[in-house]
């Protein structure tokens, strides 16, 4: 038993320790995304410790110490993620249409052929805007009934899992598509006008994750995010950044993102809404998501039945309370966070300047 329990206490261990290191490889970065997994199993050891082992010896205290810690480490992390935890992003006290922005995204996975799903869903929930990530022109042709009630769209059909659409109720302007890290990889930038003639700057983006068959680092995907992150953290106007992030909301380099960007997660003290994986409940992470400024407030976080992909849709419905709602705060970035961030864009040669600023001038 203690050597069953020493070689739990020691997969913990590692599965703990690797995430600290500054490495980009996809093995050092994976172990980001199971942290509630792994404070799960931590605390299932513990108690297996607990009944097993001889507490007359040291080693015995020594591997509950060491399974104990790691399990405070986790919740470290994810704990921000529960209710109770403060909401960052308070509730709205408004229900004017006018001043709300609803919005959906969804990764409808590229191979998925139950458009009518979304389609039910867009219906039902009545969307200002809907993003949706890997869609192809196939998906393209299915969404295209949607164009009467979204008449303003932006189309980036591609076959490679990193097309991206966007369908608006809303009028908006100064719309680019653009290829900040890779060159097969879209993000679409644009401004927004919403029924009390706000202008909303709006990003979206999907980068690759690090994992053995996409990027084996984590570079390009960190170097898009921090790069969005460093550009939108100039501006004073309401904003919102959104998408399929491949990454989980309590990653460093999210973390990293937030402090830079200045801009909230509305999942803070409201839950973990993980989006994928779809088939899998006990290997479950949130990857998509939606930040926006201190400008609104939150009416509505949700996450919606599965369409037939392998991540659920994502609803959010924000409400623009305009300075009123400025005493919001997210994580506060110091010097040494600024100079990371320099420093990951610069290693895959991007400039902040490379994204675009609509509604900036």
């Amino acid at each position: 038993m203690l050597l069953i329990a020493a070689f739990g206490t020691l997969l913990i261990v590692v599965a703990t320790g690797l995430p600290l290191s500054r490495r980009t490889h996809w093995i050092f970065r994976g172990m980001d995304f199971p942290r509630l997994q792994i404070a799960v199993v931590a605390g299932t050891l513990l108690l297996f410790q607990l009944m097993v082992l001889d507490w007359k010896t040291g080693v015995s205290w020594l591997l509950f110490a060491a399974t104990f810690a790691c399990l405070l480490w986790q919740l470290w992390w994810v704990a921000p993620y529960s209710i109770f935890w403060p909401k960052e992003v308070k509730a709205s006290t408004t229900n004017d249409r006018n001043g709300q922005l609803r919005v959906m995204t969804s990764n409808v996975l590229k191979t998925n052929r139950n458009s009518d799903a979304l389609i039910r869903l867009v219906k039902e929930h009545q969307p200002d805007v809907l993003i949706t990530l890997e869609s192809d022109k196939w998906w393209q042709d299915q969404l295209q009934v949607l164009e009467a009630d979204l008449p303003n769209v932006i189309q980036c059909p591609l076959d490679n899992l990193y097309g991206m659409h966007v369908y608006s109720r809303l009028p908006f302007s100064e719309e680019e598509i653009c290829y900040l890290v890779e060159d097969d990889i879209p993000s679409i930038h644009l401004s927004l006008e919403l029924p009390l003639g706000v202008r909303v700057r709006m990003h979206f983006v999907h980068p690759a994750p690090p994992s053995p068959t996409e990027n084996t680092q984590s570079k390009q995907r960190d170097a898009e995010l921090i790069t969005v992150a460093r550009n939108v953290a100039e501006s004073g106007e309401p904003l919102v950044v959104a998408g399929d992030l491949n990454d989980v909301a309590w990653s460093s380099t999210t973390r990293l993102f937030r402090k830079i960007s200045g801009l909230l997660d509305p999942r803070i003290g409201r839950g973990v809404f993980n989006t994928f994986h779809v088939n899998y409940p006990f290997l479950r992470w949130p990857l998509d998501h939606l930040f926006h400024s201190a400008h609104f407030t939150v009416t509505q976080l949700e996450r919606l039945p599965s369409i037939g992909s392998d991540h659920f849709p994502l609803f959010v419905v924000l409400a623009y309370e305009g300075e009123s709602s400025s005493d919001q705060e997210g994580l506060a970035a110091n010097s040494a966070d600024r100079d990371e961030a320099a420093l990951i864009s610069d290693a895959m040669d991007v400039s902040k300047a490379d994204v675009p600023s609509p509604g900036n001038g």
